[in-house]
């Protein structure tokens, strides 16, 4: 599914014309996955109708350029992980093929914080287990999250 051009709907801003992520959800249901993967004017990867992808390939990490969609708040704080960690990371434009031939892949959301991705369109991604980069920044986040977060009393 693609998103629709900036000049139609701005992809920057937060608003309520949730349809093209419902319709992609509802494609991705029935398809038995946990999400669409979101495209952009271009045929690239934009992010996913409800996260922020990333992906890992020869020991870089790279998410698509937000584009097509809000930046994300947890997207810039695994960004900033990252470039703590010392591990580089490439802003850009990625295609379906770079996802699918991916060493690793996770999302990125408010509610979910990181998740591995093991399968996208039915090809297996990695070993089909989360890798030790997604690993890696999955501690470094819920470390940054006790420390700085607010807590739900």
């Amino acid at each position: 599914m693609r998103r629709p051009p900036p000049d139609c709907l701005d992809p920057k801003i937060h608003h309520n014309n949730l349809l093209p992520s419902i319709l992609a959800k509802i494609e991705a249901n029935a398809a038995g996955a946990d999400d669409a993967v979101m495209l952009d004017q271009r045929g690239f990867v934009a992010e996913t109708n409800a996260t922020h992808l990333f992906l890992v390939a020869g020991g870089r990490l790279g998410t698509p350029a937000a584009l097509a969609c809000p930046e994300g708040i947890t997207r810039a704080a695994v960004l900033e992980l990252a470039a703590a960690a010392g591990l580089p990371c490439d802003v850009g434009d990625f295609s379906l093929t770079d996802f699918y031939t991916a060493d690793e892949v996770f999302v990125t959301g408010t509610m979910g914080g990181l998740v591995p991705v093991t399968a996208i369109d039915g090809r297996v991604i990695g070993g089909g287990k989360p890798g030790p980069v997604t690993a890696r920044l999955m501690e470094s986040f819920a470390d940054l999250v006790a420390r700085t977060g607010t807590p739900m009393v």
